[in-house]
């Protein structure tokens, strides 16, 4: 009897995702808990692995194809025996094996490009369907897609919802661009995409208000430089910037909790916990894990925790748990060399900390000029819960403890 492969549960609020690629081919033995499949969701690239040992039979989504969670993906027979020349994932789709039809009757059949034909609600995507259904969308207004065949996705449907209303006629009456021959066009992965859509529905939907401050990073510096050999030794990892920023971002969102706090409809939220996101760079592009109950973890389980982050972004190993629940996060793009910006929030989260790079600065340190290294640093919030002068206070007291970082050892 076949077993059947389906979509696993993808985590919190991720329903759909798209099959990025087959690992294995139909009529290919797997062993148990081995990758047949690899689906690229909202946020990452999870895994299918087989249930149990045995032979690919049939593939029965296509690589592109949007599914949902629990839809069958492929079966397995435990008892088949594997082919000498395993299918290709396409050949195991009924149209595929049917016979090509002559030059003259696909011309007949097919008088014109799917781009340009008429776009109806069969050539969207289920859950496309589903919210098109919802919203009251017509699929001639999302038009062409951008799943296989011109299929429309969620992600089609999210993107044409978010639009102004104004734009809508205009992005209609605009004529199709020519393409340059020296250009290259490359589409969109699943990821871009939804980063592309969150940060546009933060700006959308919260009063983003942006607060920046300098920091001198001296006795930060100095700290490093006095314990670093033995913070390595002892705990196996950097003492790094990251930790001690981690550190005072905690202590001063205990002072200040609406920071750490988020809006739910008509209410708010208060947390007596932080879940700290730290954004890392990947191949695919950002993604901010979590450090979960960060206020429990010491210096070095922080530097561990961001280094691990690190390293499975690289690699794409990520899990979709360890994207979810964050209450308050950090971007550092001083590593890539940024003077200043203003970061977007990580919704619905009511603030994100910019840090920048460091550089050597004349300052006036006790009515004298000094060189010192400073860092821009900048707090984006929400100001629908968040007010200037607690985002102000809780800039400064992110200052105060980076620039004293021995007064958290001490409790002060």
């Amino acid at each position: 009897m076949s077993v059947e492969i389906k979509v696993p549960t993808l985590g919190e609020s991720v329903t759909t995702a798209t099959v990025a690629k087959w690992l294995k081919k139909a009529g290919e033995a797997v062993t148990a808990d081995e990758p047949v499949a690899e689906l690229e969701t909202d946020k990452v690239t999870v895994e299918v692995p087989a249930p149990q040992a045995g032979v690919l039979e049939n593939l029965v989504a296509k690589e592109g194809d949007e599914v949902e969670v629990g839809a069958l993906l492929a079966t397995l027979d435990p008892n088949g025996k594997a082919s000498a020349k395993p299918a290709a994932p396409e050949a195991a789709a009924p149209k595929a094996a049917a016979p090509k039809p002559a030059p003259a009757a696909v011309a007949k059949s097919a008088p014109a490009p799917v781009k340009s034909a008429p776009v109806d609600a069969v050539a969207a995507l289920p859950a496309a369907r589903k919210m098109m259904a919802e919203k009251g969308v017509a699929a001639d207004q999302v038009g062409t897609g951008t799943g296989r065949d011109g299929r429309i996705t969620k992600g089609d449907v999210l993107a044409f919802l978010s639009q102004p209303p104004a734009a809508v006629p205009a992005a209609a009456s605009r004529p199709p661009r020519q393409d340059d021959p020296r250009e290259e066009r490359v589409k969109m992965t699943r990821l871009r995409r939804t980063i592309a859509r969150r940060l546009k529905d933060a700006q959308n939907t919260a009063a983003m208000l942006t607060t920046f401050n300098e920091i001198d990073m001296s006795a930060a510096k100095q700290m490093r430089v006095e314990f670093q050999d033995a913070f390595v030794k002892k705990n196996g990892v950097k003492l790094g910037f990251m930790s001690i920023f981690s550190k005072a971002v905690i202590a001063a969102l205990a002072e200040f909790p609406a920071i750490n706090a988020e809006i739910d409809g008509d209410d708010v939220i208060y947390r007596h916990f932080v879940n700290l996101g730290i954004a890392v760079g990947g191949p695919n592009g950002l993604v901010v894990p979590v450090i979960r109950d960060a206020e429990e973890l010491s210096h070095a389980q922080i530097e561990k925790k961001i280094a691990g982050f690190g390293k499975a972004a690289r690699e794409g190993t990520l899990k979709i748990d360890d994207l979810a629940g964050g209450t308050f996060s950090i971007t550092n793009g001083g590593i890539y060399g940024s003077m200043l910006s203003t970061p977007i929030l990580n919704a619905p989260q009511s603030g994100i900390l910019g840090m920048h790079n460091i550089v050597d600065r004349p300052v006036a340190v006790n009515g004298k000029v000094e060189i010192r290294p400073i860092m821009y640093v900048a707090l984006s919030y929400d100001h629908r819960i968040v007010d200037g002068k607690e985002a102000v206070s809780f800039l400064v007291s992110v200052k105060k403890y980076v620039e004293d970082p021995r007064s958290l050892l001490l409790g002060l």
